[in-house]
């Protein structure tokens, strides 16, 4: 088989509610069955973009850090997929510790986003996105609520002519 490459895009976001609308945004492209992953310091906007994701999917209840309860499923309000919100911050291993979460169960019907999956969660899926948010540094200082936003999409379902094209220009927008 073929490999396909890895393609990739970046945006700098300059607020909490510009990374939120960039969720809505990159929710218009996601389909049952993807994976996304979101990898960043603490703080960096990685549940606030998980936020805009859950609005731009219609899914009901507020979407919010589930990292005492380490995943949260929200139905969809509009007949879409479900969006499974998964912190893999406090577990330690690989899908070995995942298991018990029935991750590869909900993922063909569902959006699976798991924040801190960086390592733990790739063998689910040969195609998904993996999101890298980081702070952008000034000159001198820290510019506390940009970010810069690297968005990676792996496999098939995002190589050219499948989906990188509609992911730039909803980047770009």
């Amino acid at each position: 088989m073929e490999e396909v490459p890895d393609t990739e895009t970046h945006v700098t976001v300059g607020s909490p509610d510009a990374m939120q609308d960039l969720g809505r945004r990159i929710a218009g492209l996601l389909r049952p069955g993807d994976l996304v992953l979101l990898t960043g310091e603490l703080g960096a906007g990685k549940t606030t973009l998980t936020r805009g994701l859950g609005e731009g999917l219609g899914v009901r209840g507020a979407v919010t850090s589930p990292t005492f309860v380490i995943a949260r499923v929200h139905p969809s309000l509009t007949g879409g997929p479900a969006l499974v919100h998964v912190d893999a911050y406090r577990l330690g291993g690989g899908l070995d510790e995942m298991e018990d979460l029935d991750l590869d169960v909900s993922l063909p019907e569902s959006v699976v986003v798991v924040e801190w999956g960086d390592g733990k969660v790739e063998e689910l899926s040969d195609d998904r996105l993996h999101v890298l948010i980081s702070r952008a540094v000034g000159h001198e200082e820290v510019l506390d609520d940009v970010r810069e936003v690297t968005v990676r999409g792996i496999g098939t379902r995002w190589s050219a002519g499948a989906g990188l094209e509609s992911l730039a220009g909803v980047l770009s927008e």
